[in-house]
């Protein structure tokens, strides 16, 4: 084997290494599996945190985040390795659920709470609020209703928080709802009505940092377009931590595609995406 064959198979077994060292990392750290599907979208994400701070390639990177000193690093690192993708209303099937049971939960009892984990931009919990005050009445939606959006990732909540979007996110939302309850703005993007906002509480939160932190306990949690990217004993550890902190007979959201068949979990399957604590 050539000088120059010799050095390039180092070079690629050097970057072979770092990507399992910060998969490892990224799962110990924050629960996130990565299938071989998804490691070149990882790849080209860390790339550009790479550029951002000035290292020399993803095996720096790996060095610099197991040290665990540059404390904005690591927050770079966990924000381009989350899955940020999402847009109001997505899965009508799952929010028509949400909505009968939102109107079931308001017969019989006073407050109510949602808990939207992993709520990325905040597109999840502000689709929950517009349900509920479509649903309820504004007054007594926000008398009543308690939004809580986390997210791993703190530039996505300082996003939530704010409450502006572009037009693509909006782009499965009826008419009706964006003329209501967005407003546009003069660079083309549109803020979500401050009724809406008020609904909506937004908090950083790891998912794998167990127990979760709340002194009440939830009615309704929506745990979507996260438990993909956790391993199986994740998975379980994650579902077991949300039933203690919902209340009897509360209800679990996920993807529709989602299945909870052979997790072995305290949680009854009662429609696709839908699921009741046993």
């Amino acid at each position: 084997m050539t000088v120059d064959a010799c050095k390039a198979l180092a070079v690629a077994n050097d970057g072979l290494d770092a990507n399992r060292r910060l998969e490892a990392w990224l799962h110990d750290r924050c629960g996130l599996h990565f299938g071989e599907a998804d490691l070149g979208l990882m790849g080209q994400r860390l790339a550009r945190v790479v550029e951002q701070f000035g290292l020399q390639g993803l095996g720096e990177l790996a060095r610099e985040i197991e040290r665990d000193k540059n404390h904005e690093l690591t927050a770079a690192v966990v924000h381009a390795a989350s899955t940020n993708h999402t847009y109001f209303f997505r899965e009508m099937d799952t929010l028509d659920f949400y909505r009968r049971h939102l109107l079931d939960l308001a017969k019989s009892q006073g407050e109510i709470r949602v808990w939207s984990a992993a709520t990325s931009t905040g597109d999840e919990a502000y689709t929950c609020a517009i349900i509920a005050v479509e649903a309820l009445g504004l007054e007594e939606a926000q008398e009543r209703v308690k939004i809580l959006g986390t997210d791993i990732s703190a530039p996505v909540i300082e996003t939530a928080e704010l409450g502006i979007y572009r037009r693509p996110n909006l782009e499965y939302t009826p008419d009706h709802l964006r003329s209501r309850f967005f407003r546009p703005l003069a660079d083309g993007r549109v803020a979500v009505s401050d009724d809406i906002k008020r609904l909506c509480t937004f908090r950083r939160m790891n998912l794998k940092h167990r127990p979760y932190p709340f002194q009440k306990k939830f009615d309704i949690v929506l745990c979507r377009n996260v438990l993909y990217y956790f391993r199986i004993p994740t998975q379980r550890e994650v579902l077991h931590s949300v039933h203690e902190v919902v209340q009897p007979g509360g209800i679990l959201l996920t993807d529709v595609s989602f299945t909870l068949r052979d997790l072995r979990v305290p949680w009854n399957t009662v429609r696709s995406g839908a699921h009741r604590k046993i």
